[in-house]
């Protein structure tokens, strides 16, 4: 386990360390409450060991400030024992309600603490494997349900994000609507499973190319969602005047080169988008402008003949 221990001694401080590093564990050390605070907000802990009796900000008061850090969530639940000389009733009863788990006292002999920490690491070993399937849970909760990408409401959070803090930078802000050419009529022609792969395989591709940009960091944080039906989005946030416009492009490009069948899509005689690439020069304002301004582009986009893209 990586532990915390807060203690205003150096020297009892130095002799647990070593007890508990013979015991395997990782030992950090905190010599009072705002040290404690400061490192559990830098780094994660399977368990804390609190002292009591520290001056300034006692082992109560910091425990209560932790746990505020750690919200409601119980997988962030991080044990912490209070390891005090007075080991009363009403030092027990403080501890619980300040939000401590345990209580051990600075006398006890050695096995006791070696089977609590035992203890802890069985239970350091659930939270982390409670933590692990919360996160999968979440990114399912994510993720479009057929194509994988994120869907409209995680789309709509992260953007939201991201407006502000264009805002706040005073950064250009891009954002690419895309949509697949006469998709109802490849549906209506070659039936909804048909359809389905369809989208799985743009999604796929245009997820591919929001990667790419990634890697060649011309636009790191670029990522691309489901906004719904046969209709995507690529987020290009910060991006350079007119890397947009080279975005879009590729985007068309490579959904062209899928080369999917597509019989009822005008001469095309294969699966294409329109794409509409909105620029934002200075973000500022609700951050439905640039939808709207991609929509705009992209309804031209249809207009002049598809598979193409419009931009500003």
């Amino acid at each position: 386990m990586k532990i915390l221990l807060v203690d205003d001694s150096r020297a009892i401080a130095m002799v647990t360390t070593a007890r508990l590093e013979s015991y395997g564990h990782e030992v950090r050390h905190a010599i009072n409450g705002q040290t404690a605070i400061d490192l559990f907000q830098a780094e994660r802990f399977d368990l804390v060991l609190m002292d009591i009796e520290m001056p300034g900000m006692n082992g109560f008061e910091t425990t209560t400030r932790i746990r505020a850090l750690e919200g409601n969530e119980p997988w962030a639940w991080t044990p912490i024992i209070f390891v005090t000389a007075t080991d009363s009733d009403t030092n027990l009863v403080t501890a619980i309600e300040a939000g401590g788990d345990d209580f051990i006292s600075k006398s006890s002999p050695e096995g006791v603490l070696q089977a609590k920490m035992k203890a802890m690491s069985r239970i350091a070993a659930l939270r982390s494997r409670l933590a692990q399937a919360n996160g999968k849970l979440q990114d399912q909760a994510n993720r479009d349900g057929l194509t994988g990408l994120l869907n409209r409401r995680a789309m709509d959070l992260r953007i939201d994000h991201l407006w502000e803090l264009a805002i706040q930078h005073g950064s250009s802000f891009s954002l690419l609507m895309i949509d697949v050419d006469n998709f109802k009529k490849y549906n209506d022609h070659y039936g909804h499973q048909a359809g389905d792969e369809c989208l799985c395989a743009v999604a796929t591709c245009i997820d591919q190319v929001a990667e790419q940009v990634n890697r060649d960091q011309m636009v790191p944080g670029a990522f691309a969602a489901r906004y719904g039906g046969e209709e995507f989005t690529m987020v290009l946030p910060e991006a350079a005047p007119g890397v947009h416009v080279g975005v879009a492009l590729a985007v068309v490009e490579s959904v062209a080169a899928l080369n999917i069948p597509h019989d009822w899509n005008a001469n095309w005689g294969k699966v294409t988008v329109s794409v509409g690439a909105a620029c934002i020069a200075q973000a500022g304002g609700p951050v439905n402008l640039v939808f709207r301004a991609a929509d705009e582009l992209l309804y031209r986009a249809k207009e002049s003949g598809r598979n193409r893209h419009e931009a500003n």
